[in-house]
C-alpha cells in the first residue's frame, strides 16, 4: 500500500465546518470533527489522494482506505461525504484499473448505506458509473455496483433512471453468470427496481424468465425464494405471464408446492396467483 502520510492535510480547526446534513446537528457534527481520534485529517488526506493528478496506485490506496473507513459506522460515512470524497470517487467507476474500480464502487455502496448519502451520491453521477462497473468490472466489482444500486434505488425517482442505464440486463445475466453471492444480489436489486411497470417490460424483454424458472430448482442456496418473488412480480404483465408460461413456469412451481419447504410452498402459490388471477387459460394449465 502506498502510505498516504506524507499527504499534505488540514487539522479540523484549520478546516471550515462541514455543512449539517439533516437529521444531524451541528454540535454532533463538530464534536465528531473535533474529537481527539476523528478521522477527519485522514479522510481529507484520503480525498487529496483521489485526485486526478494523483498516480493510480495512490488514487487505489486512497480508494481502498475509505472503503473500508465507511464499512461500519455511520458517523465515519457521514464525515467521508461531507468531505468531498464521493464526486472523486465516481469518476474512478470508469477506471481501466480493475482494483481501483473495484474499490471506488464498493466505497460508494459503503456510503450509501447511509440513507442521508444517497442524493449526494446520485447528484455526483454515481448511477450510470455504477452500470459501468457492472458491466465491466471484477466479479466482486459487479456484485457490490449491483448492491450500490439497490441502496441507490431506495429514492424511488432513481429506479426508472437505473433502468434507462441499462442496468436490467447486466442484472440478469448475473442470474445465470454469477456466483451464488452475485445471483442474489442481482435478485433483490431487480425486485426493487421491478416496482416500475417499465422496469419490468425491460426484465422481460432481457429473458430474465428463464435463468428465474431454473433458479426456483436450486434449493438451499437462498436463491429459490427471491427467484419466486422477483417471477411473481413479473407475472403482473401480461408479456410476464407468457413469458413464465413459455418457460415451463408452472411446473416448476407446482413441484415447489409438492415438494418444498414451508416458506417455498407460499412463494410458488403467491406467484401462481398472479399467473392465473388475470388469465383463463393460465388457470386451465394449472388444472
Amino acid at each position: 500500500m502506498v502510505s498516504l502520510a506524507g499527504s499534505q492535510i488540514l487539522s479540523p480547526k484549520q478546516t471550515p465546518c462541514a455543512p449539517r446534513r439533516p437529521g444531524r446537528s451541528m454540535r454532533t457534527i463538530r464534536s465528531t470533527l473535533l474529537h481527539p481520534d476523528s478521522p477527519w485529517p485522514f479522510v481529507l488526506a484520503c480525498v487529496q489522494a483521489l485526485g486526478p493528478d494523483a498516480a493510480p496506485d495512490t488514487r487505489r490506496a486512497a480508494a481502498a482506505r475509505i472503503r473500508l473507513l465507511a464499512k461500519h459506522r455511520s458517523d465515519f460515512r457521514e464525515l467521508v461525504d461531507i468531505s468531498g470524497a464521493v464526486p472523486v470517487l465516481v469518476p474512478l467507476l470508469w477506471s481501466t484499473d480493475p482494483l481501483a474500480q473495484e474499490n471506488a464502487v464498493t466505497a460508494l455502496l459503503n456510503l450509501s448505506l447511509e440513507e442521508r448519502n444517497r442524493s449526494a451520491i446520485t447528484a455526483a453521477g454515481a448511477i450510470k458509473s455504477a452500470v459501468y462497473a457492472l458491466r465491466t468490472g471484477t466479479a466482486s466489482a459487479k456484485q457490490n455496483a449491483a448492491c450500490a444500486l439497490l441502496s441507490l434505488s431506495g429514492i424511488k425517482e432513481n429506479r426508472a433512471t437505473i433502468g434507462a442505464c441499462g442496468a436490467i440486463v447486466l442484472l440478469v445475466a448475473l442470474l445465470s453468470v454469477g456466483s451464488t453471492r452475485g445471483k442474489k444480489d442481482a435478485l433483490t436489486t431487480l425486485y426493487r427496481l421491478c416496482s416500475a411497470r417499465r422496469n419490468k417490460e425491460r426484465a422481460v424483454s432481457a429473458g430474465a424468465v428463464v435463468p428465474l424458472v431454473h433458479l426456483i430448482g436450486e434449493r438451499d442456496t437462498g436463491t429459490s425464494e427471491k427467484a419466486m418473488v422477483v417471477l411473481a412480480s413479473l407475472a403482473s404483465i401480461a408479456d410476464g405471464r407468457d413469458a413464465v408460461v413459455e418457460a415451463g413456469g408452472i411446473p416448476a412451481l407446482v413441484e415447489t408446492i409438492e415438494d418444498g419447504p414451508a416458506r417455498e410452498k407460499e412463494l410458488a402459490v403467491v406467484a401462481l396467483l398472479q399467473l392465473c388471477s388475470e388469465c383463463s387459460s393460465n388457470r386451465a394449465l394449472l388444472v
